[in-house]
């Protein structure tokens, strides 16, 4: 007998709601006519609606309840929105971000990958045709790093204060996500329907990215790391970048990287820059991860926020949320055979759906529903 797979659904904040409407409705579609043996679960937590009601953004067991699931798709957190509402519940970004920190710290998610590639039919921002080959993957160390959240405020609010960030990196870190960054290069690579080409005619890339010369102690620990691992893998090509120059190659030539692997905070910036290159946030998918244990249900979400200010207007971009669904589809495609052809088809339907202009949440649903029904 096929097992059952669960997926959790969690709307979230302020667009939130509304891409998690079409995707479900998508998803739904796509049950029905592969045949998934998927199975969708909604939450109304976390969120700001669940806060005012609770006194907290999600139950005391809410990350346990979602370790019962395969996968976990999110919509959006933060200010609910929208800005014009001077009643709306706002909370700090502290008490509201928090949930998907806690999901991403309390499931051991420490990769977090970003893909990039730019779609026919997306905005596009460089002039230079070349532009339109990029294809990267921005890889994320996702649970330590600049985010460990260790320091504090001494003397807070006086003139003498002073306020310590500390950076936590260590080895069995660094090394679990340089490893798997070469891993997704081959991957990509053998998945190709045409080579890439790198150096020395090498079809794959992995491109490290530190602030090794301002901030030596983890850089040096990263760039140790990711050499002894690159002899591992002598298909591979590779180089380095800081961080501050690959911001500007990634406007210059991002049609040149392959894999690209970072600490937390530079795959946070470099992923935002990623995603306007190939159309914006309001196109860009994400999961975060756990490589290394399969048991453990992956976390997928849009990279853009919760929008405050467009919020309930009809005005979001769902296509990042189906993006994202479409990614997690792939991951539970060795599961079951027909979940693959689904994520295909999500894939094609998404990136033929680029030739019309955006023309309002619901009604790019609406469109998307109807040629998959069609077939």
């Amino acid at each position: 007998m096929t097992e059952t797979l669960k997926i959790a659904l969690l709307p979230g904040d302020g667009i939130g709601p509304e891409v998690m409407t079409v995707t479900a409705e998508i998803l739904a579609g796509l049950v029905s006519r592969f045949q998934l043996p998927v199975e969708a679960q909604t939450f109304a937590w976390p969120s700001h609606d669940w806060h005012q009601q609770h006194g907290q953004m999600m139950p005391e067991d809410g990350v346990d309840q979602l370790r019962a699931f395969d996968a976990i798709l999110l919509g959006a957190l933060g200010d609910p929105g929208p800005i014009d509402d001077p009643k709306r519940y706002v909370l700090s970004d502290s008490v509201s971000l928090g949930p998907l920190l806690a999901l991403r710290k309390e499931l051991n998610l420490w990769a977090c990958e970003r893909p990039a590639r730019w779609l026919p039919g997306a905005p596009q921002y460089l002039a230079d045709t070349r532009a339109n080959d990029v294809d990267m993957l921005v890889i994320r160390e996702n649970s330590e790093g600049e985010y460990s959240n260790q320091g504090g405020r001494l003397r807070a609010g006086t003139p003498s204060e002073v306020a310590t960030q500390v950076e936590v990196f260590t080895a069995g870190a660094t090394e679990r996500l340089i490893r798997h960054a070469f891993e997704r290069a081959r991957q990509r690579a053998a998945q190709r329907p045409a080579p890439r080409q790198f150096k020395d005619d090498r079809h794959a890339q992995v491109c490290l990215i530190t602030k090794r010369n301002a901030q030596p102690f983890w850089g040096d620990l990263y760039t140790e790391t990711f050499t002894r691992i690159a002899k591992e893998y002598p298909d591979v090509d590779t180089h380095h970048e800081l961080v501050d120059a690959a911001c500007m190659k990634f406007v210059q030539c991002p049609w040149r990287f392959d894999v690209v692997v970072a600490s937390n905070l530079h795959g946070d910036i470099l992923t935002d820059l990623a995603a306007v290159l190939c159309g914006g946030p309001g196109l860009a998918p994400s999961a975060n991860l756990n490589p290394a244990d399969e048991r453990i249900p992956a976390l997928f979400e849009p990279v853009h926020g919760s929008a405050p200010d467009i919020a309930g207007r009809n005005l979001a971009d769902p296509r990042a949320t189906l993006m994202s669904l479409a990614m997690l589809l792939d991951y539970l495609a060795p599961k079951h055979p027909a979940i693959g052809n689904a994520a295909q088809h999500l894939h094609d339907l998404i990136a033929e759906d680029m030739q019309y202009a955006f023309s309002g949440t619901r009604e790019t649903g609406q469109r998307l529903s109807q040629r998959l029904a069609a077939g």
